[in-house]
């Protein structure tokens, strides 16, 4: 994916992302087994590295340069906030867990209504407001957070971009020491 966004623009990329995370939900809840563990664990890296880029580069220039930029982030914000606490809770419970697929089923409602919002409003808004090299800039700043974003939620984290900068690496070098663990022992029975 990464060859391939390269060249995108912040609003591009972020749209390119949401596309991955419609079709992840459809992978995961048709998927079983070690797949279906997988895919999920591919979706819940992809939703905590998007949103965290979004808390640090999207919603803050949102803010700035939108005239309702302080209304329209609250709202995606607190939907944000709900997800990830859903999302959370579907990690902890694991995909063979009961209630596993009604959980993932409303979180993907949930998350695919708050994509549709973000493109509707602050996507199509900041592409109207900026000019191309500040949205290919914008693309690059994250890139650079979803290189150092955590890959699971956090939700006791806060949603703010003070937040994710203050504890996202530290929770990012937990995570990712947790992958690689967890990918190992997979791959060493």
């Amino acid at each position: 994916m990464a060859e391939m966004t390269e060249d995108l623009d912040a609003v591009d990329l972020l749209l390119a992302q949401h596309e991955q995370m419609r079709t992840l939900f459809e992978e995961v809840s048709s998927a079983e087994g070690d797949t279906k563990r997988e895919l999920f664990d591919d979706l819940v890296r992809l939703l905590a590295m998007h949103e965290t880029a979004e808390e640090e580069v999207v919603h803050p220039m949102a803010r700035r340069k939108l005239d309702d930029g302080d209304d329209i982030v609250d709202s995606r914000l607190a939907e944000e906030e709900d997800a990830k606490q859903v999302l959370s809770d579907l990690y902890d419970m694991g995909v063979d867990a009961p209630g596993f697929d009604e959980g993932l089923a409303e979180l993907a409602q949930d998350v695919i209504a708050h994509a549709e919002a973000e493109e509707a409003e602050e996507f199509i808004m900041l592409r109207e407001v900026l000019e191309p090299q500040q949205l290919q800039r914008m693309a690059t700043a994250i890139r650079a957070v979803q290189a150092m974003a955590p890959t699971r939620p956090h939700p006791a984290a806060g949603e703010s971009a003070t937040a994710n900068i203050l504890a996202g690496p530290p929770l990012a070098v937990f995570d990712r020491m947790r992958d690689a663990i967890r990918d190992w022992t997979s791959s060493h029975p």
